[in-house]
């Protein structure tokens, strides 16, 4: 008689070895489970890899704001259907936490809300410090709101310089760095220019969002302080747009073209100088949900193999996050692939199956 339990069978692309486990109950065991019903049954049937990571994800925001928790849900879904089954939410308006209930969501860790300062990010997005010497009081509380992230806005434009200027001094980013690594958290900072990035990497950050403006003195410097970056490759396509819509401010139009022409060269140099780096969409706002595969696939247009892309989205962030993948006693999220994504990456759009804590969705 069935238990409900499935036994799942085939490849590891990362290893070449087979790999076999079973799960019941929404977690892997591999140990064999008598009565198990067989998914998938041999190395040469099937690839399968831990449930994808999209390392930059905002489920809780979308154009116009006022997003609700059910509208937020339907966007999990959507990236839970195309693989992406550990979200690194990183800021949102809306606290996501109930989506934790819900087995075919993925799973989530979270900053809190951004952290910026008046007018100097989109509006009503995060908390606006009047005061920026208040900044770590404010990342204490965010520390306090998330799963273990706290999310600074690092440059924004500014108005009056007409460019991209920094938010905040080194002084008040030495202590949102100390403060949120004593509230047990991790800190990262949005930066799309260049004048921002000395002090935040000085600093300490954890890691650095978007990261167009950095140099070869930056990207070594994040080598030896192991600064990871996510580069949210797709939604810099948005970046020529964004300029052509600021005809007010020809100096920021000038930075953002710039930045956009400069920008696989600059990841390309970060790869190859062995920073770390991870996939993120940006998805929620100007990015649909759903489009991890976009952002693995860019990966290799700054110079990743397959295989190293794929790891990219989900290996190697897991281990940056500390959630394993398919291990003794955890969360049954994975992908089922037809074919080696090493030799073809585009397997992973059409998945045998999509499994998010263990149950079959896709």
């Amino acid at each position: 008689m069935s238990t409900g339990a499935q036994r799942f069978a085939g490849t590891d692309p990362f290893t070449g070895e087979p790999l076999e486990f079973w799960v019941s109950g929404g977690t892997v065991s591999f140990e064999p489970v008598a009565g198990a019903d067989t998914a998938v049954g041999g190395p040469d049937a099937a690839w399968i890899v831990p449930g994808l990571v999209d390392a930059h994800n905002h489920v809780g925001i979308a154009p116009g704001l006022g997003v609700t928790i059910d509208r937020a849900r339907g966007f999990a879904y959507e990236d839970a259907q195309a693989g992406a089954l550990l979200i690194r939410e990183v800021g949102s308006p809306l606290d996501t936490h109930p989506l934790d209930d819900d087995p075919r969501c993925p799973r989530f860790l979270r900053a809190g809300k951004h952290i910026a300062r008046p007018k100097r990010y989109l509006r009503d997005y995060g908390v606006e410090l009047s005061d920026p010497d208040l900044l770590a009081d404010e990342v204490a509380r965010q520390a306090r709101a998330g799963d273990g992230w706290v999310k600074l806005v690092g440059d924004w434009i500014d108005r009056e310089a007409g460019d991209l200027t920094p938010l905040w001094t080194r002084a008040q980013l030495d202590t949102a760095v100390v403060t949120a690594h004593e509230h047990g958290a991790r800190i990262t900072a949005h930066v799309f220019g260049a004048a921002a990035l000395p002090d935040i990497v000085a600093a300490g950050f954890d890691s650095i969002e978007h990261g167009t403006g950095l140099d070869t003195d930056l990207i070594d410097e994040m080598v030896r302080r192991d600064i990871a970056l996510v580069p949210t490759l797709i939604q810099l396509e948005n970046f020529p747009g964004i300029a052509d819509s600021a005809d007010r401010f020809p100096k920021y139009q000038e930075t953002m073209r710039r930045l956009y022409d400069g920008r696989t060269a600059v990841f390309a140099a970060a790869r190859e100088a062995g920073v770390r780096i991870y996939a993120g969409t940006d998805a929620g706002g100007f990015i649909g949900h759903g489009r991890i595969i976009d952002e693995v696939e860019a990966l290799t247009g700054i110079g990743f193999s397959p295989l190293d892309a794929l790891a990219a989205a989900s290996t190697a962030p897991r281990d940056w996050l500390g959630v394993p993948g398919i291990a003794e006693g955890e969360r049954a999220d994975f992908l089922v692939l037809d074919a080696d994504p090493a030799d073809d990456l585009s397997t992973l759009r059409r998945p045998v199956h999509v499994v998010c804590s263990g149950e079959k969705i896709g």
